[in-house]
């Protein structure tokens, strides 16, 4: 038996998720293939730890609906142990449809595998961290990518087998699509994470907070309180109904530290919360704390930046 990737094409290029998830199938400790639309089977090819590339030509792979990339994973579980997405919005789209046509299993949002075939995942907003055992012969997981490093971008020598497209499923199509509206890092595998809360009071100080995340190489995130304000974008939101992240540093600036909120970040590896109320809830998970005005704090970050770049 064997792992299976499931390969994110945009932009021209594989989407980093993609060689995170690559990560998290070999600690299965099986030999990996990934599918892939034809136009990424050399960038696949060459991700450390790939042994084999489906490159599926046709809408299963290239511009998939889910029910569409749903049949075509039922095509091709019978050799595999285990398929893995990223836990962005096809993946968990099309997963839960392929583990019901096959009478697999389907995890959401895995943080471990280990090779006895154990999957560690959160349940009640992190509070409770699950290890899960399946029975199935095919178990179909969402991974969080902030969760796993990333496979190298080279280095593989994978061989490249051309597969027939399952039937395109025709009541849905995909007329269009539109940008989240966020800019800058990915906010799901970035390594520094700045994000603001309603502290802010406005999007002008939103946009400033980005400012300074752009130039240390950081992705912007926000509160549901500061998405709700308009402050941010919906694709900024951190938090039980936004994006998870456990990023290497994670920056809260004005942010109070609702559960919701901390759901989302308290696996960061290190935690800077800068807050002028010492009771803040987000001083409880904070590895350093600032009490004090944010924009006081922010000012001095940013002239120290500044003075790195002159």
């Amino acid at each position: 038996m064997r792992s299976l990737v499931v390969g994110e094409w945009e932009h021209g290029a594989l989407a980093e998720s993609t060689r995170r998830a690559v990560s998290a199938a070999l600690q299965r400790g099986l030999p990996v293939d990934m599918m892939v639309p034809p136009a990424g089977a050399q960038a696949a090819a060459g991700i450390a730890g790939v042994e084999r590339v489906l490159a599926v030509a046709g809408d299963a792979a290239h511009a998939p609906v889910p029910e569409t990339l749903g049949t075509q994973l039922q095509a091709v579980s019978d050799d595999y142990a285990l398929i893995v997405a990223s836990h962005r919005s096809l993946g968990r789209s099309a997963l839960p449809r392929a583990a019901a046509l096959t009478g697999g299993a389907f995890l959401a949002d895995v943080t471990g595998i280990d090779a006895q075939g154990l999957f560690t995942r959160g349940l009640y907003a992190g509070s409770v961290i699950a290890k899960v055992s399946v029975t199935a012969r095919t178990t179909f997981a969402t991974i969080r990518a902030s969760s796993f490093g990333a496979a190298e971008a080279s280095g593989g020598t994978a061989t490249i087998v051309e597969t027939n497209p399952a039937a395109t499923f025709e009541r849905t199509k995909l007329l269009e699509r539109q940008a989240s509206g966020q800019s800058g890092r990915d906010l799901s595998t970035a390594r520094v994470v700045v994000s603001g809360g309603r502290g802010l009071a406005s999007k002008d100080n939103m946009d400033r907070l980005g400012g300074l995340a752009e130039r240390v190489g950081a992705a912007l995130g926000a509160s549901r309180a500061a998405v709700d304000a308009g402050y941010a974008p919906n694709a900024a939101q951190v938090g039980q109904t936004g994006k998870t992240v456990a990023p290497d540093v994670y920056f809260a600036f004005g942010i109070s530290g609702a559960i919701q909120h901390l759901a989302g970040m308290k696996d960061s590896k290190v935690i800077v919360a800068v807050n002028k109320d010492p009771d803040a809830p987000i001083f409880s998970v904070a590895d350093y704390g600032i009490v004090g005005d944010l924009f006081d704090v922010l000012g001095e970050l940013e002239a120290h930046v500044s003075a790195k770049a002159a």
